[in-house]
């Protein structure tokens, strides 16, 4: 039997990303020019801060006039009210809000729920800029993976469009799905025998978030790698969406 391994290759090179730019191509590009070329049943993990900035996700804040709340978070966060104004518009509800801390935790329009709508000023040139998230990952991977076949010429590229969140009852964050095309998010468990031959019953692997996760060891935070390579998994392609992975409301225990 072979020993199962799984590669992460970051992919270096990549110039700064502007609106309009075909990350498809630019990321089968770099890889080829660093000697790690795509090859079938490669997944594409690619940081949602790159997919946004080609897709023009850019609000100017000095066009933006903050309302009395936003203000009010703005100033106990210690945040730019105008920023917390875009996050309160980008919401489609608040789920929790500590309004003497001035933390807002809100559900996007796509079903995220996440820090300020996932309005986000880091990496992104300009003291009055903020990025908001594409405003349909699912679709912005599947542009991103048939950009990558059709340049490679490889017919089987999958993508995942990664975001960094926090946790409820876990400190710190990390890296998950937002977007999916070429893969099932999920891998279900449910009526498989485990080793000793009992029945799973509820066991679903959140895969995409997973291999979000892990990508994010080799991007960094402040490496400059906003793509990887994920090499050698097991997986059979599939038409699964990230929006597959959120829970549903009359099954969310905690809000």
């Amino acid at each position: 039997m072979t020993a199962p391994r799984i590669e992460f290759i970051g992919i270096t090179g990549l110039p700064e990303i502007k609106p309009g730019d075909g990350l498809g191509k630019l990321i089968t590009s770099a890889a080829a020019s660093q000697k790690t070329p795509l090859r079938n049943s490669d997944v594409l993990v690619v940081a949602q801060k790159v997919v946004s900035k080609s897709e023009n996700r850019f609000v100017d804040l000095k066009t933006v006039k903050p309302s009395a709340l936003a203000v009010q978070l703005g100033k106990a966060g210690g945040k730019d009210a105008r920023q917390m104004e875009v996050a309160l518009r980008e919401s489609q509800a608040v789920v929790r809000m500590d309004m003497a801390r001035g933390i807002l935790i809100s559900e996007t329009r796509h079903g995220f729920v996440c820090a300020n709508a996932g309005v986000d000023a880091s990496n992104v040139p300009g003291e009055d800029v903020v990025l908001l998230l594409p405003e349909d990952p699912d679709a912005s991977a599947e542009r991103i993976a048939g950009e990558a076949r059709a340049a490679s010429g490889v017919g089987s590229v999958a993508v995942i469009v990664s975001d960094t969140f926090g946790r409820p009852f876990r400190e710190g964050h990390t890296d998950v799905a937002i977007g999916v095309a070429g893969l099932e998010p999920m891998v279900d468990y449910r009526g498989t025998r485990d080793t000793v031959g009992k029945t799973l019953k509820v066991t679903q692997t959140a895969l995409a978030d997973e291999l979000a996760g892990a990508a994010e060891l080799v991007m960094g935070k402040t490496a400059g790698i906003p793509a990887v390579i994920v090499r050698g998994l097991r997986l059979q392609s599939g038409t699964g969406k990230a929006t597959r992975l959120l829970r549903r409301p009359d099954f969310d225990l905690f809000r």
